[in-house]
């Protein structure tokens, strides 16, 4: 299936008490190496306009593939956006508004930015003490005046 790759509100075809929008689009691409997004911005909105604004208030979320800051291990995660707000002022003639770009840099502010597999992760091993060098012992005897 084919997601959308904007979010537009129909704001002509919009009840006059508002309506709950729901549904998942393709928004998020980021070219990094470590934040890859997988699936789309799924959302649940509720829109209303109020003269010329549109008010705009419900949930984000998107999952990503995240590599650990600690350890540096691959690891799944969902970013959630559960308080989503934004106002556009709509001009009389316009159909559409669209929220592509605010949702998308919201996801993408949710982002962790030291990003950890689990809490208690204790990050890359490290090795035991090193091992002596016995060719130095000769000169641990050594006094120097």
């Amino acid at each position: 299936m084919e997601l959308d790759k904007k979010l537009i509100v129909d704001v002509a075809r919009l009840a006059e008490e508002g309506e709950t929008l729901e549904g998942e689009v393709d928004i998020v691409d980021l070219d990094e190496e470590f934040v890859k997004p997988f699936g789309g911005v799924r959302y649940r909105l509720f829109a209303r306009m109020y003269g010329s604004e549109l008010l705009v208030r419900g949930s984000l979320e998107q999952d990503f593939d995240l590599v650990c800051s600690r350890c540096g291990r691959d690891f799944d995660t969902t970013v959630k956006v559960p308080d989503f707000t934004m106002s556009v002022e709509v001009p009389e003639k316009e159909q559409f508004a669209d929220l592509t770009n605010d949702a998308r840099e919201c996801i993408i502010l949710n982002l962790p930015t030291y990003p950890v597999c689990d809490e208690s992760c204790p990050g890359i091993v490290q090795e035991a003490a090193r091992p002596t060098d016995d060719r130095w012992a000769a000169l641990d005897g050594l006094k120097v005046e």
